[in-house]
């Protein structure tokens, strides 16, 4: 057995890598499970807004040492290849997870953060502590539990949350490319049945990242059948693949990617990032959210250490603050979905966006947040 942590953070993603950093430069005892080694891609969009800058810094992250891109441009188009392209409110920056992720988990070990590259299968609560148990039958024990192990978990099956007993129907494909686009610029393009996200993050790679219905990419049977038969009837992602060179042996795939509603406290455990809710990808937001998720979890749990809240009034506290946050851009975002992936009424949108293209950044602000402080 192990001696009693403070905290252990079970996934490192941008998430729990972020509240690692957070919690370890305060001086409490926190222990990582990451079951993967660094660095590595992930299925993910890949472009951030800067709502998290200010909080970056005040961590002492530099991200302009990784060479983002700058992006202040959108254009959105529907699968005629109609567009409408707007500025950002706030702007962001593109950045790979392979280069993001290792950067974070190099800081959170620097500031005294320990990783542990196991598996967690077991988490127990029991007389106001954790008992968390990894692959390799070790034996740890915390007094705050945060998790972050991502969109779906051994975890979540052990915890038997709601949203893990629902088949989904979601799958995600992603891959980096070169070719000629835009520095500044995202792009989201609809086609049958989903959505593709496309935009340049360091070293001049692009990032297409895309969500589709798994019943409609089965009939293709493959990636590339995919591409050529559903994402190619887009004229504008017709361009895009046709003039860009796969750098990856092949894509990355994730499936059952759930927008079920998600409980953000479970036997006690804070959940962060996509473990808490998932906004949908056309959004572009995932990521900040899964930063400033991190900033409100981290914050409360150093009350709680602190000995200023209790730990009922941590979890109320923690799960109303990520709501008040997070709540009305994921329904947004869901909204948003059911409009783009139905033929008729995304027609109708571009029509209307097209007349009014003021109400564009408006519709942008509903999923994203102001710059957290």
């Amino acid at each position: 057995m192990n001696p009693t942590l403070q905290i252990a953070i079970i996934g490192g993603g941008l998430a729990g890598l972020t509240a690692a950093i957070h919690v370890s430069k305060t001086g409490k005892s926190v222990i990582l499970f990451e079951k993967n080694t660094y660095p590595k891609h992930k299925v993910c969009g890949e472009f951030i807004s800067n709502e998290v800058l200010p909080y970056f810094e005040e961590l002492g992250l530099k991200i302009e040492s990784l060479q983002p891109t700058h992006i202040h441009k959108t254009s959105i188009s529907i699968n005629s290849g109609k567009s409408i392209s707007a500025n950002l409110p706030l702007g962001g920056f593109g950045i790979s997870r392979y280069q993001l992720d290792n950067y974070l988990y190099n800081k959170a070990k620097e500031f005294g953060c320990k990783i542990i590259h196991q598996q967690v299968n077991e988490i127990n609560f029991s007389d106001d502590l954790f008992t968390i148990q990894t692959e390799n039958n070790e034996t740890y024990v915390a007094k705050v539990v945060l998790g972050a192990f991502g969109k779906r978990s051994n975890l979540d099956v052990k915890l038997q949350r709601n949203f893990i007993q629902k088949k989904s129907p979601w799958l995600g494909v992603k891959a980096h490319y070169k070719g000629n686009f835009p520095n500044d610029l995202v792009e989201l393009h609809n086609f049958e049945g989903g959505y593709c996200g496309v935009s340049k993050v360091e070293n001049d790679i692009i990032n297409i990242c895309y969500l589709a219905k798994y019943e409609s990419f089965k009939k293709e049977k493959d990636i590339l059948n995919f591409q050529k038969n559903v994402l190619n009837k887009n004229p504008k992602l017709k361009a895009i693949f046709d003039n860009s060179e796969l750098l990856f042996e092949k894509p990355l795939t994730i499936s059952q990617i759930s927008f079920e509603t998600k409980k953000q406290v479970e036997n006690h455990i804070l959940m962060l990032g996509d473990t808490a809710g998932l906004i949908h990808p056309l959004c572009g937001n995932g990521m900040a959210m899964a930063i400033h998720s991190a900033k409100i979890a981290s914050e409360c749990t150093l009350e709680f250490l602190n000995g200023k809240i209790n730990r009922s009034e941590l979890e109320i506290k923690y799960a109303k603050q990520w709501n008040f946050n997070f709540k009305s851009r994921i329904q947004m975002g869901k909204i948003l979905s059911k409009l783009l992936l139905n033929p008729f009424l995304s027609k109708l949108i571009m029509k209307w966006l097209i007349i009014f293209p003021k109400f564009v950044p408006y519709i942008i602000q509903k999923t994203h947040g102001k710059p957290i402080n």
